[in-house]
């Protein structure tokens, strides 16, 4: 039985330490949101029958390229063994249950540049993890797994992408609305604007808009912008407490938040999740 469970956003050393993680350069941060790897080495002699990790729904997608043993990922309910590479999409609450020998290579995307080169809805893949064949050159998966550092398999990605983004970019109108809408959300804190004010601005209907995030991202505007500002919001609660105040994210009153919040939190089908949203409430209530 696995018994150790860390939690995103409540066991913050964990995942600071035991994952490398590296930004993007500028011409590639429409797309990527990092690059990130497993370093679980030292963790094994502490559970040797395993341990999980679990995180709360994220916007975008991941690529997740096998660097050692399989490991089995778990969707809300449903679980999958993985024993090769994967595409996850990462609207979902998600486990990872590690054991022995797992190492992982990811990229965490907002939007996957192959839509410049292949005809990809990504909506199509919302649901589950899919093994990814399709969605990169397995030319650079050999390469990623064929190379001994973290800092060079990231050298390998990004010059991939660089090319991909540097011969198609512009070319389709959708992923530049949608890659702008996100990086100015976040970027502007602008938690207020409407589906219908974003649609005004980029001259589109609000049903056009949806299909364009639903086809980058694979799920809507309004379910984009809201998994955003909540996870915005909660790192700010869990990691300043004494400054954090809910009108700053775009809450009118303290259980409009609330109800946001534990929405957001008792999602997670970890067990242990009840404790954790206490302990929100209490920092809520302090601060």
């Amino acid at each position: 039985m696995i018994n150790m469970q860390h939690i995103e956003f409540f066991h913050k050393d964990h995942f600071a330490y035991r994952y490398h993680r590296k930004k993007p350069a500028k011409s590639l941060a429409q797309f990527i949101d990092f690059f990130w790897e497993t370093d679980f080495d030292s963790l094994w002699s502490l559970y040797p029958e395993g341990f999980s990790d679990a995180l709360f729904p994220n916007i975008g997608y991941t690529y997740l390229i096998n660097l050692g043993t399989p490991f089995v990922m778990q969707l809300e309910e449903e679980t999958f063994d993985v024993k090769g590479d994967g595409f996850l999409p990462r609207h979902k609450n998600m486990i990872c249950h590690h054991s022995t020998g797992n190492k992982i290579f990811g990229i965490k995307f907002k939007v996957s540049p192959i839509v410049f080169e292949k005809k990809v809805n990504f909506h199509d893949y919302r649901e589950y993890i899919f093994p990814l064949s399709y969605l990169i050159d397995r030319n650079i998966i050999n390469k990623i797994k064929g190379t001994g550092s973290f800092e060079k398999r990231v050298e390998i990605i990004s010059t991939y992408y660089d090319g991909i983004i540097e011969k198609y970019s512009g070319s389709l109108r959708y992923v530049d609305i949608v890659t702008r809408i996100l990086d100015d959300y976040v970027s502007k804190n602008d938690f207020n604007v409407s589906i219908n004010a974003l649609s005004k601005k980029y001259k589109i209907s609000t049903r056009t808009l949806q299909r364009y995030f639903e086809m980058a991202t694979s799920i809507s505007s309004k379910q984009a912008l809201q998994i955003l500002r909540i996870r915005k919001a909660v790192e700010h609660l869990t990691s300043s407490p004494d400054d954090f105040h809910f009108t700053t994210y775009g809450y009118y009153d303290y259980s409009h938040f609330y109800k946001h919040l534990k929405d957001f939190i008792n999602g997670h089908t970890i067990s242990i999740i009840q404790p954790h949203l206490l302990l929100l409430k209490n920092m809520l209530k302090s601060g």
